[in-house]
């Protein structure tokens, strides 16, 4: 079927994809005024990246990569998340021997092979923060901060903030032992999944989506129960700092997130308007990472914000703006030597930054300008044989309706002004 898209991708058309820009727009301004420099890292990576970056045992590594052999017959994936990429440019770019912390963001497409439903694809987009070398509770709250600034100024004042502790390795190892313990008693109720999971990390039982599942879990020991105290000292810093900050939350302790390498913080931020996936984004800590993929130790800290799932919340609530999308101006020429007139004031009025097209079909006028409308254009310029004889253009205010006749040598000084 050459003329249907693969099951689970969107084609982004014209009309729509300014309302994406106006978001990533956003994106680069917030980052900008926080200290946050761009990085761009290939959409593709040695398969063991994942492996090891992301966690074998996680649904991602497990059902959703996308992964082939390449003709050099070394097993390459496309890349599910962004994370692991930016830590793989980070240390192979040796970034580590520059000043700390870096702080970097990243727009860019993701793979993985999941069910399609509301705002959620096989090919989606990610905005997402990065920052290597800081350890302070500080630097936690500053990621959420932005987080919640960036989805301020999209007019989305109104989502939760969910933020839990995993804790560090050491926590980890109880949390395990407490979870074995708990669940083993209804192993057999558990889904075939999180009976695998059991032995290998059974704190991914509470991450399962199945009905079961939930219900067994919600006794469950948590990771907050379990924390050392070096780590509950960090996590009730970082708390104060969002309180310091005016910035409400809650505490979810059955928070744990998709992905293995999470520690210490992590979060989810929540929308009511997208069913039951209510997650707009989220993400945490993740200290273990960097020397995970063969890096020095070194505290991490990011999160990943899904842009489908952002522009769905924005058209749900009304909250997108209605931008000019096409151009300002519109040329409507009659008779040969006007078109020729035309298409050199084209070239000059896009010299000057005014955006402009004209007719290229032949159209009568009166077609003419009703394609202008349809554009939906401010200005229309119409040349004909008479203005070309007095040396003018009739300039026409499509919205207003009314229309006037300047000379041809104040046209574009006429629609700078406006």
């Amino acid at each position: 079927m050459l003329t249907t898209r693969p099951r689970g991708t969107a084609d982004i058309l014209p009309g729509q994809v300014e309302h994406w820009q106006y978001i990533e727009d956003m994106a680069v301004r917030v980052c900008r005024e926080y200290g946050y420099r761009e990085i761009r890292t290939p959409i593709f990576e040695h398969t063991e990246l994942f492996v090891r970056g992301v966690g074998e045992s996680t649904d991602i590594v497990e059902k959703e990569m996308y992964t082939f052999q390449d003709r050099g017959e070394r097993s390459i994936t496309l890349r599910p998340e962004g994370t692991a990429s930016v830590v793989r440019a980070y240390l192979e770019n040796k970034l580590y021997a520059g000043p700390q912390p870096v702080k970097a963001y990243y727009i860019g497409p993701m793979f993985r092979y999941d069910r399609p439903q509301a705002g959620r694809y096989r090919q989606f987009h990610q905005f997402g923060v990065e920052v290597f070398g800081a350890q302070q509770p500080a630097v936690d709250a500053e990621v959420m901060a932005l987080a919640m600034d960036f989805y301020g100024r999209l007019g989305l004042n109104d989502l939760e903030l969910h933020i839990n502790s995993l804790g560090c390795p050491t926590c980890r190892i109880v949390v395990r032992e407490k979870l074995q313990q708990f669940f083993k008693p209804v192993l057999g109720e558990l889904c075939p999944n999180c009976q695998s999971r059991y032995a290998r990390n059974p704190l991914r039982i509470l991450d399962c989506k199945s009905t079961r599942c939930t219900e067994l879990a919600l006794e469950a020991p948590t990771t907050v129960d379990c924390l050392c105290p070096e780590c509950r000292t960090h996590f009730e810093q970082v708390q104060q700092y969002m309180l310091d900050l005016g910035i409400p939350y809650v505490l979810d302790k059955q928070l744990v997130r998709g992905l293995d390498y999470y520690t210490h913080t992590a979060f989810e931020i929540m929308s009511p308007d997208i069913g039951a996936q209510s997650s707009v984004g989220g993400g945490g800590r993740y200290n273990g990472l960097i020397e995970a993929c063969g890096g020095p130790p070194t505290p991490g800290i990011g999160f990943a914000l899904g842009l489908e799932r952002i522009l769905l919340t924005l058209q749900k609530r009304g909250k997108l703006p209605n931008i000019q999308a096409g151009p300002v101006v519109f040329l409507v020429a009659v008779g040969d030597r006007a078109v020729r007139e035309s298409f050199s004031l084209l070239a000059r009025l896009r010299a000057a930054g005014v955006a402009a097209d004209m007719d290229y079909q032949g159209r009568s006028l009166k077609a003419q300008m009703k394609y202008a409308g349809k554009l939906g254009v401010r200005y229309a310029v119409i040349i004909g044989e008479d203005e070309l004889k007095r040396g003018s253009v009739m300039l026409r205010d499509m919205d207003a309706g009314g229309q006037r006749e300047i000379p041809a040598g104040e046209v574009i000084g006429a629609l700078k002004d406006n």
